[in-house]
């Protein structure tokens, strides 16, 4: 028997509940992972309140790291003792074990410890997916990334320097600001007490930009359409906010804008491509282009309290569950 957490109701953070589970044996093309960090994503959110239906009831989380303790029959991609990491599969990883598809596992870099790898599975790979294939950016861009400061936007602050990208990054506080700008993050704007489109438009010499990532959603698709330069794209990688309604003939009338609503399933397969996009990643953070630690750590025990803070935009950065 193993603790995890599970929800029977959809619901606030009260329905996680702290149980004991049975994990058993791999069978064929599966593998046991101890989990020794897991990561939160504002995707748990959605799955625990219903608006990603899942049934019940069910397991939460979609991303973990930690260390296979048994392999089943066929399996030959990673072996017993290896450390992994994984951000697809079915829900349940906030748990202190799990049996997985072992063709979801990714081998880790001895270099890159399970803590900082914790923050890297999920949100790592968003922004290579997000950067390198939904808009692929070549370098010399100027773009606007909502949500600088949180977990996948700090990476994202550290990508784009890398690539020579200048990176105009909205944040809600002038201590998240301060926090894109030290990741690389080149223009913050305060959206408190500044305005989206006013300070995009200033630094870009009123031209806007040609692609905005807006995770953000229904509060921020307004001002996301009209950032954007003639022929535009809005990557909409997120609904923080709720649910984004275009009208197409709004579109036109901006500008002839082209808007996609991403998701990952479609950009990580085959394992061979994954893989690939992972030692992307990994290149990137061994060679200290992207350093990447959790800012919270929560127990897995409380988990509702880590909903808590994350619903609340108190967290900064990434947060991880340790069982």
């Amino acid at each position: 028997m193993v603790k995890a957490i599970r929800f029977h109701e959809t619901g606030g953070p009260e329905v996680l509940k702290l149980v004991d589970v049975e994990v058993g044996e791999p069978g064929a093309g599966q593998a046991r992972v101890r989990h020794s960090h897991i990561a939160l994503n504002f995707i748990d959110v959605y799955f625990r309140t219903g608006r990603y239906p899942l049934p019940l009831p069910n397991g939460l989380g979609s991303d973990a790291v930690g260390v296979v303790e048994a392999v089943g029959p066929g399996v030959t991609d990673v072996r017993v003792g290896d450390r992994v990491g994984y951000l697809m599969g079915p829900q349940g990883a906030y748990s202190q074990a799990r049996v997985m598809p072992a063709e979801v596992l990714i081998p880790l870099p001895g270099g890159i410890s399970d803590r900082s790898a914790a923050t890297l599975m999920m949100k790592g790979m968003t922004a290579q997916y997000l950067f390198r294939q939904v808009y692929p950016l070549q370098g010399g861009e100027t773009i606007l990334y909502h949500a600088a400061a949180g977990g996948v936007g700090l990476i994202a602050c550290q990508w784009a320097r890398a690539m020579g990208v200048t990176m105009i990054g909205t944040v809600s506080t002038d201590e998240k600001a301060e926090l894109a700008r030290a990741h690389g993050c080149a223009h913050t704007i305060v959206t408190s007490r500044e305005n989206i489109v006013a300070r995009v438009k200033e630094i870009t010499d009123g031209q806007g930009v040609p692609v905005v990532y807006d995770s953000v959603g229904k509060d921020t698709l307004m001002d996301s359409l009209d950032c954007l330069r003639p022929r535009g794209h809005l990557v909409s990688n997120g609904t923080s906010s709720g649910p984004v309604v275009i009208d197409s003939q709004l579109l036109a009338v901006k500008g002839s804008l082209w808007v996609t609503r991403p998701a990952m399933v479609h950009y990580i397969q085959p394992r061979a491509h994954m893989l690939d996009m992972a030692r992307e990643l990994f290149d990137h953070v061994l060679a200290g282009r992207i350093v990447s630690e959790p800012q919270q750590v929560f127990a897995l025990a409380d988990a509702a309290e880590a909903h808590r803070t994350l619903e609340a935009r108190r967290t900064l950065g990434a947060t991880v569950l340790v069982p």
